[in-house]
């Protein structure tokens, strides 16, 4: 083969690669927000085996564990299927949309929604015994007790453990140990 005939055969090869990109790329992206978004709502009911609420944050010794969620109906029927048949200290748990009732009954508060959205959500429950989780696809500087983020391709979270401390809320140390960062409270 010619160097002429070796340099067109290489260019319409390459060309060919970057067609299947352009066209494969969004669909691997697509894939991999999908597998981000299915870890996140898995983690969502795993965090409350790391986390103790006050006795006065359940109304029943029986009260199921419930999850507030402010995101898409997808991410929310995502939650609900990891979250399905599970429970957290014999306490079932059950997911819900955030709606007319507030955050009346919630235990861990999720908002994935815009930055309006997130930022009014974190100011309802400022003060209050939920854990608040948050995801850095909100585009919202302000974050929750649990941040979600994506590194190298993984889905990682910061802990604000001093904040969820002021709300009486204790995050075991074996998941701050899996925090990216810690911001620690202030020991007595």
């Amino acid at each position: 083969m010619s160097a002429a005939l070796f340099r067109r055969w290489l260019t319409r090869a390459a060309a060919a690669a970057l067609a299947c990109l352009a066209l494969f790329a969004p669909a691997a992206q697509a894939q991999q927000g999908d597998l981000a978004a299915a870890v996140k709502a898995t983690f969502l009911y795993r965090f409350a085996s790391f986390v103790s609420w006050p006795p006065t944050a359940f109304s029943a010794p029986d009260a199921p564990l419930v999850i507030c969620v402010v995101a898409t109906p997808d991410f929310i029927s995502l939650t609900a299927a990891a979250a399905q048949g599970q429970n957290v200290a014999g306490r079932p748990i059950r997911i819900q949309r955030l709606g007319q009732d507030g955050l009346r009954d919630c235990h861990i508060l999720f908002v994935g929604a815009n930055p309006e959205a997130t930022a009014q959500a974190l100011r309802a429950a400022r003060g209050e015994p939920i854990l608040t989780v948050t995801d850095e696809a909100s585009g919202m500087r302000a974050h929750g007790m649990i941040h979600f983020v994506m590194l190298d391709h993984r889905v990682r979270f910061h802990i604000d453990d001093a904040s969820a401390s002021q709300c009486g809320l204790t995050i075991s140390s074996r998941l701050l140990d899996l925090a990216v960062s810690v911001r620690r409270r202030q020991q007595p």
